[in-house]
Parts: structure tokens; sequence; C-alpha cells
């Protein structure tokens, strides 16, 4: 009885799955600014699309893994190169425009900001959660983002770069650089 009901189970959710991709692969031709070719959808990935985008546009043999979320909002832009991997839980939060070039691949739950909300410190503080400021993403091709890597506005990652796991990126790097995550881990031992 639990092998059948397991095995029901299974062939559900991969059932669910197959419809919930062919909603989303529907959801990216109907887009009338949407261009893509070869594009493969994980489980659970989702687009959040506003009808008044710029463009988006995805390059052949694009890979998105499981649990995906790509939002691109009104007058924004989202280029994504050839041969582009994107890992599991990652996101991409598109308010003005990012660019990803060609080869390039994301580790798991990397995160991309092309925005901040905006706020005052005088003549006291006041945080708008409905207002942004915004600057360009811009990320080469042949890079490689490590689990867990942030990148924030404005920011250009140049040519062949290794951003390694964890890192926020608030500042330019250039082409052909590692970037590395140095904590000092804090041993202690116990008495």
């Amino acid at each position: 009885m639990y092998d059948t009901n397991e095995k029901k189970n299974t062939m559900l959710n991969e059932f669910l799955a197959k419809v919930q991709r062919r909603n989303q692969i529907s959801l990216l031709k109907r887009h009338p600014n949407v261009y893509f070719q070869e594009i493969r959808l994980g489980t659970s990935d989702h687009f959040i699309l506003h009808e008044n985008l710029n463009k988006v546009t995805i390059g052949n043999h694009a890979n998105f893994r499981n649990y995906v979320h790509i939002l691109v909002e009104k007058n924004s832009t989202l280029e994504i190169g050839n041969h582009f991997f994107m890992n599991n839980f990652c996101s991409i939060n598109c308010l003005e425009h990012i660019s990803i070039g060609d080869h390039t691949l994301f580790g798991e739950n990397v995160k991309l900001y092309d925005h901040n909300h905006l706020y005052q410190t005088q003549p006291e503080f006041k945080l708008f959660h409905s207002d942004f400021t915004k600057a360009p993403i811009r990320i080469g091709s042949n890079c490689w983002l490590g689990s867990n890597v942030t990148v924030l506005k404005g920011v250009t990652i140049g040519d062949n770069c290794i951003i390694g796991a964890g890192c926020v990126i608030y500042r330019d790097i250039p082409s052909n650089t590692t970037v590395v995550n140095h904590q000092g881990l804090m041993l202690k031992e116990q008495s």
C-alpha cells in the first residue's frame, strides 16, 4: 500500500512540475517583448514579467534549475547571454537594466538587485516602501558566481571572473579577477 501511494505522489508531483514548466514557457512566449530560444526550466521556476517591460532576451541553451525567481518590472531590460546556467534558489530582481554575458554560471542562491529602497535620514529617518534608487548591473562572459553571492545595483563584473561563495559585490570587479570572501573563523576550545 505504501509503495503504491508513494508512486502516485511521485507521478502527481512530476505531472504538476511539467504543467508548471509549460505555463512558464507559455508566459515567456506570449509576452511581446520577450525573446528566447532553447530554454530549459526546472521545478517551480517563476517569472514575473510586467506587461510594459522594455525587453527580455535569453540566449541559446539557457538552463534554469529549480525554484528560480525572476522579476522584470516596467520599463526595465534583462539580457542573458548564450549557454547561461542558473542553479537552485537564485533570483534576479530587475527594475532598470541587468545584463549577463555568455557562458556565465551561477551557484545556488545567487541574488541580483539593480535597485535599493529610497530612504532619507534628515529631518527624520524615513524609508520609502515603493520608491527606489536604481543603477544597472553588468556581468561579463565566462563568469562564475558561487553560492550565496549577492550583486548590488550599479556594479560591473568584467569577463572571466570568479566570485567566491558568500560575497556581497557592491563595487566594480575588473576582468580576469577572482574575489574571495575573507572571513576569519574564530575557534574557541570548550573547557
